[in-house]
């Protein structure tokens, strides 16, 4: 994302239709993105939510607490400009998918990861004609060529703004799988999340919670959250 900052200077922050979609106005002057580009959203919930985020602001405007804006500022400043390399990098994750790589030992965690990850393949191979291999370690496995295909396919197919979202569920999660069961409507986000999370909370039951560790999670799953939400506004 792309560094940017300011100070509160607009008493409202309204969301309207404009050419080619809809917008957020400061007092009427028109939102734009930090490469100064016209802030043009497809949906009016969309506007709507950024506009609260706006309107929300207090003092210095802090861009963490504005996940909507940031990823809209992203679609346009970054995705649209190269969306072939983000497609292409966003792809490659259906070759490396989190649930096609399952634990050596212990037999409780095996079966742990296969009760929670295989039913979603399932589901995943119905969508690509082909179900994904499954290894046990780190080692590569090969994944069948028309399977990866089909889900690159799906991921090429969708708009600038959809991808936004759709990259960070990916990227936060580590499945290609969990974030096309989430915007296919298979999960809801706090399932997706908590399957993408079996490791994790192993290895909590098994040696305590350690405290930083715990802070960077609340983190992912809360980037993990919004960008459900943001894909989901793209109506």
């Amino acid at each position: 994302m792309s560094a940017w900052k300011a100070k509160r200077f607009w008493t409202r922050a309204e969301a309207e239709p404009c050419e080619g979609g809809f917008t957020v106005r400061l007092d009427g002057r028109a939102v734009k993105t930090p490469a100064k580009a016209p802030l043009v959203v497809p949906t009016l919930a969309m506007a709507l939510a950024i506009a609260a985020e706006w309107d929300a602001q207090t003092g210095e405007v802090k861009p963490d607490t504005m996940p909507v804006t940031r990823a809209a500022n992203s679609a346009i400043d970054k995705i649209v400009p190269q969306r072939a390399e983000v497609v292409e990098i966003v792809a490659a994750y259906g070759a490396s998918d989190l649930l096609c790589y399952r634990a050596t030992g212990p037999e409780a965690l095996v079966s742990r990861q296969a009760a929670g990850w295989d039913p979603v393949l399932d589901w995943a191979a119905g969508l690509a004609g082909a179900r994904l291999a499954v290894t046990r370690g780190v080692i590569p496995v090969a994944q069948p060529a028309e399977a990866v295909a089909a889900l690159s396919a799906r991921v090429a197919a969708m708009s600038p703004f959809r991808l936004a979202g759709f990259h960070d569920l990916v990227a936060v999660s580590g499945s290609l799988v969990l974030a096309l069961a989430v915007t296919e409507g298979r999960l809801l986000p706090e399932e997706a999340w908590r399957l993408s999370r079996i490791d994790e909370a192993w290895q909590v039951e098994q040696w305590g919670e350690d405290e930083e560790a715990a802070a960077a999670e609340r983190v992912r799953h809360a980037a993990f959250l919004d960008a459900a939400r943001f894909y989901a506004l793209c109506g």
